[in-house]
C-alpha cells in the first residue's frame, strides 16, 4: 500500500470510530441527535417534551428569589422528591412523598425558637428529626416547590426575548447546543446533542443562578420516614425561619 493511500484509510479509520466533527467537513453535529440544526423554538419544544416524558431527574444548583440565594441539590420525580436546600444561614432536607411534605434541619434553622431555654430544648428535640409540614402551612407553599418536578421545569422555560441558536459547548461531558434568549440576557439553556434532547444546564437570566440536570430518567428510592422519626404539628407550625 502507498504511504498516501495508507494515510488515508488511517483517518477514515479514526473518523469511523471517534466520529470526530472534523472528519466530517467540519460539521459539529456529525453523530449527534441533530436537534441542533432544528429552529430554536422547536428545539426548545423539543427539550420541554423531553424533560417532561422522564420520570426523574436530579437538580442542582444555586436561584437567586427575591434578594435570597439558594443552593439546591434534589432528585424529583412526579409524585415527589428529596433534597438539601441550603440559604446563606442554613440548610435543611426537603422530602415529599405524595401530598406529604417533610422538614429536617438543624437548630439553627429554627431562628428565634433557640434564643431561651424553652426554645432551645423545643429546638434539640427537633434536631436529626424531620418535621411533617402541615397542608395549610406557609412553609408548605414555600417549600414544597422545591420538590416539585413540573414547578421547577416549569421555571427552566422562562427564556425572556427572542429565542436564538448560540454556541456548541459541553456540559459535564455531554454535547451540547445553547438556546439563548434575547442575546442570552433573557436567559441560556444547554440542550444535549446526545441521545435524548434533554435540557442540562439553565443560566437564568439577570444572572439569578445557574442549574443543572443530570441522571434524567434514573430512578432513586422515595419513602416517607418512619414514624419514630417524625415530629408531627398537626395542622399549623410556628418558629420556622427558613434562613
Amino acid at each position: 500500500m502507498f504511504p498516501g493511500r495508507r494515510s488515508a484509510v488511517l483517518v477514515g479509520a479514526l473518523c469511523a470510530g471517534l466520529t470526530l466533527a472534523g472528519c466530517a467537513g467540519g460539521d459539529p453535529d456529525a453523530g449527534t441527535n441533530g436537534v441542533a440544526k432544528l429552529p430554536p423554538k422547536t428545539i426548545e419544544q423539543r427539550a420541554r417534551e423531553a424533560a417532561a416524558s422522564a420520570e426523574t431527574v436530579r437538580l442542582s444548583g444555586t436561584v437567586v428569589s427575591k434578594g435570597k440565594t439558594y443552593k439546591l441539590d434534589m432528585r424529583l420525580r412526579g409524585d415527589g422528591g428529596v433534597g438539601d436546600v441550603s440559604t446563606q444561614s442554613s440548610t435543611f432536607q426537603l422530602l415529599r412523598v405524595g401530598k406529604d411534605l417533610y422538614l429536617k434541619a438543624g437548630a439553627d434553622f429554627y431562628g428565634d425558637a433557640g434564643s431561651d431555654k424553652d426554645g432551645q430544648a423545643a429546638a434539640a428535640k427537633l434536631k436529626d428529626k424531620y418535621v411533617k409540614v402541615p397542608a395549610g402551612d406557609p412553609a408548605y407553599q414555600q417549600f414544597s416547590g422545591f420538590t416539585d418536578k413540573k414547578v421547577l421545569l416549569d421555571g427552566l422555560f422562562v427564556l425572556s426575548g427572542d429565542l436564538s441558536t448560540g454556541d456548541h459547548r459541553k456540559v459535564n461531558g455531554t454535547r451540547t447546543i445553547a438556546l439563548a434568549a434575547d442575546g442570552g440576557g433573557g436567559g441560556t439553556l444547554d440542550v444535549s446533542l446526545e441521545g435524548s434532547p434533554y435540557p442540562l444546564q439553565y443560566e437564568r437570566a439577570g444572572g439569578s443562578g445557574t442549574l443543572t440536570l443530570a441522571d434524567w430518567g434514573k430512578d432513586f428510592p422515595l419513602a416517607a420516614p418512619d414514624a419514630a422519626h417524625v415530629v408531627d404539628y398537626g395542622k399549623s407550625m410556628t418558629g420556622t425561619s427558613g434562613g
